[in-house]
């Protein structure tokens, strides 16, 4: 809203500087691009994995490198998605951290400090629930296309109603293997 509306924007409002968090594999990289293109940003999207490194010291170049490239974007705006960032820092819960993770944990809180507050504290969190019966569904329809079968809108029900608990990725996945089916069954003869 700000890139759009910036006369609402005055004085003490300012826009937050959100995290989509929870639960994994819900599609929070697309709502981050789909932000970045409302908001005329670069988007720079990046795994956890993609910022570390077994070098001394690559991995704090990278994340260095990363920000620069996001504050020198055009406009200077800049939208930043890093999946999987908790496992940059290692997880506190695991009891002992050895000194490598404490180095690359302290150095990430560094950067996070100065993108205040985007670090610091993170304004505003945005849940993306795992998807409905009838948007489970209608997923089922979607990544089975035109693939010729005899399913029945009951039967699309019914698999909606037994995908419980599955994201979009995890529906993506089951169809793929569906499909693969009868080529195992004339494998296997």
């Amino acid at each position: 809203m700000p890139t759009r509306f910036p006369q609402l924007f005055t004085g003490k409002q300012r826009r937050s500087r959100d995290i989509a968090v929870r639960p994994s594999r819900t599609g929070k990289s697309y709502l981050a691009k789909a932000v970045a293109t409302e908001a005329d940003s670069t988007f720079f999207s990046v795994s956890s994995a993609d910022l570390i490194s077994k070098w001394q010291g690559e991995s704090e170049r990278l994340v260095r490198n990363l920000f620069e490239m996001a504050r020198e974007s055009p406009g200077s705006r800049a939208i930043i998605f890093i999946d999987e960032v908790d496992s940059l820092c290692g997880s506190r819960s695991e009891g002992r951290v050895t000194p490598r993770v404490e180095s690359r944990r302290n150095f990430w809180f560094k950067w996070m400090e100065w993108m205040r507050p985007f670090v610091a504290r993170f304004e505003k969190r945005v849940y993306i629930p795992l998807p409905e019966h009838e948007a489970r569904s209608a997923m089922v329809k979607i990544h089975l296309g035109d693939t010729p079968n005899n399913l029945s809108e009951h039967d699309f029900d019914t698999l909606g109603k037994e995908a419980e608990g599955a994201s979009g990725s995890d529906i993506k996945v089951l169809v793929k293997e569906a499909l693969m089916e009868p080529l195992r069954r004339c494998q296997q003869a």
